[in-house]
């Protein structure tokens, strides 16, 4: 690549441009079964199983779809919490050059018979809980031939198994169901024991289709983007080149982030099979409890998270007594993090937290900050080697902004999608001369460190005047008695939009909308301070907890309604 100004910033070994090993994900899972077979790969609760292990597990899977009709480009969808079967399951599915499906197992009915449609998926794999709660009774309205369902304890050895069984069942909703099988609803546990474990071998090409990875929908209609074994495979190969410092058979990372999600696919689940780590997985990134306790018991290392993941174990009231000493790099995106959150959290871990960001169309890592060296906070870092990041003119989409200015952020590299599934005039409207379009506005510095300001969708325009959201939640989260909060843009007679702002208190906090709105004249100019505040228990957020601002519109217009 030409000179860039952030290359100045690459830690000494750090490469521009990564020489790639033209490996497909499946092979990733092989080679490391090869050199750690008897290393641990995964802990789950009660269960850990080694590369060998789970190596095993895949070959007997992947012959189990294959003896369900599942042929070279067909569709798998995965609707699983992190469990070891959503992990066997993927490398299984690709082995045979079948396309993953992942989908979120909080999606309402129509959402998932949305998405499976629309895939054409042929196999579906699915957790009992979510198989009784919400498919069952419309399994013939649904695209799939057939159906696996998969339990919690399927890898629990007697008596933990029976037990869990026991606890399970008395949650409310239950996350034990005992399925009832036959025709084309299959138990993960019987097929997978019943397999030969000698499935069709196939060679998958680089730029063959691995994933269509929907997006989250929060700003728009859910779209399934095409990401090839290059893009995901160079994008593990980038962050190897540049997450350093990491041992084979050595290192534990925290896989909390949902896989379904991109984020916990590649950055936890797909770089730790690659290079050869444990990852400790929890299936409910919500129990703060059970991810603290984790990361210390299980001597976790590498923490890729999202702010509101670090914020929620600041505020646990055990943090403080567990020892979390063998943190070593904590990672966040999805979200800007605050301040407060981020010094918050490395006081009391002794542990650098360095913002990335990406999105799914990227696979989703484009940039990071250096482990070593420079990190900027309040930035998302430098990009990735291979990768050229642009601030372009918000109008033409060509002009590039002088260092400082904003921009919309559009993004080249090896790991950007091949396009949206069936959707050729938005993949148009996004991918042009190999830049991804990202619809996010940032500004890039002299040195190359990227800020986010926003996205297009989310800025307010106040008689004229430009308002991104995520600067009033900054400023708003830099207040010690407010734990969270978001902002959106509102009808306003007189200026088009006003700025509007939720809020969550600190617990055991209490605070007035003068005094906010006060907090904010000192530290926004006048035309950014929020016009209303609204106190909320709790914000809505996604399944990887990422604020929904559409559902605070939503929440807003039924409101003035």
């Amino acid at each position: 690549m030409q000179d860039k100004p952030w290359f100045d910033h690459y830690p000494k070994d750090t490469p521009r441009e990564v020489e790639y090993e033209k490996i497909t994900l499946p092979e990733m899972l092989e080679k490391s079964c090869k050199l750690g077979p008897d290393n641990q790969a995964l802990h789950f609760i009660k269960c850990s199983m080694t590369f060998r292990e789970v190596g095993a597990e895949v070959d007997k899977m992947a012959a189990a779809l294959a003896g369900l009709g599942v042929k070279p480009g067909m569709r798998v969808a995965i609707q699983l919490p992190n469990m070891p079967q959503n992990l066997i399951s993927f490398y299984a599915a690709l082995s045979i050059g079948a396309v993953v499906v992942m989908t979120n197992p909080l999606y309402t009915l129509r959402e998932v018979k949305h998405q499976w449609a629309d895939a054409d998926v042929h196999v579906a794999i699915t957790a009992d809980f979510v198989w009784e709660q919400t498919l069952r009774a419309h399994q013939k309205d649904l695209a799939p031939e057939h159906f696996i369902v998969a339990s919690i304890p399927d890898y629990f050895s007697f008596p933990i198994s029976w037990l869990a069984k026991l606890k399970l069942k008395r949650q409310d909703p239950p996350l034990y169901v005992d399925v009832q099988v036959g025709g084309n609803v299959h138990k993960y546990k019987d097929i997978v024991a019943r397999s030969s474990g000698s499935a069709p071998k196939h060679d998958s090409n680089w730029d063959d289709l691995a994933l269509l990875q929907y997006t989250g929908g929060t700003t728009g209609a859910s779209k399934g983007a095409m990401l090839t074994h290059r893009n995901l495979s160079s994008n593990v190969q980038q962050m190897t080149a540049w997450f350093t410092g990491v041992e084979r058979g050595k290192t534990t990372l925290m896989t909390a982030l949902p896989i379904y999600h991109v984020f916990g696919l590649t950055v936890c689940m797909a770089y730790s099979i690659y290079n050869g780590l444990k990852q400790v997985l929890i299936p409910n990134p919500r129990d703060f409890k059970a991810l603290a306790t984790a990361l210390s018991k299980q001597k976790v290392n590498l923490f890729p998270a999202v702010p509101a993941m670090f914020n929620a174990l600041n505020q646990w009231e055990g943090i403080d007594d567990l020892n979390l000493n063998s943190l070593t790099y904590c990672f966040s995106g999805a979200a800007p993090i605050s301040d407060n959150v981020l010094n918050s959290f490395e006081a009391r871990t002794s542990c650098r937290i360095m913002e990335g960001f990406g999105m799914t169309e990227t696979s989703p890592v484009a940039a990071a900050n250096p482990i070593e060296g420079t990190r900027k906070i309040g930035s998302v870092g430098i990009p990735l080697p291979d990768t050229d990041i642009r601030i372009v003119d918000m109008e033409d989409g060509v002009t590039d902004m002088p260092s400082g200015e904003e921009g919309e952020i559009i993004i080249r590299g090896p790991q950007v999608m091949k396009g949206y599934w069936n959707r050729k005039e938005e993949s148009e409207e996004v991918l042009n001369d190999g830049y991804m379009y990202t619809g996010d506005l940032g500004t890039m510095d002299e040195d190359g460190y990227l800020r986010i300001v926003g996205r297009k969708k989310d800025m307010i325009n106040c008689s004229g005047m430009k308002v991104y959201p995520d600067e009033v939640d900054a400023v708003l989260m830099d207040h010690p008695d407010i734990l969270e909060a978001a902002t959106i843009g509102v009808p306003n007679a007189k200026r088009g939009e006003a700025v509007k702002s939720f809020v969550v208190i600190q617990p055991g906090k209490t605070l007035s909308s003068e005094a906010i709105l006060e907090f904010c004249n000192e530290n926004l100019a006048r035309y950014k301070v929020p016009k209303d505040i609204t106190f909320l228990d709790e914000l809505p957020k996604s399944s990887v907890l990422k604020t929904l601002r559409r559902e605070l519109r939503a929440m807003e217009e039924q409101d003035r309604n």
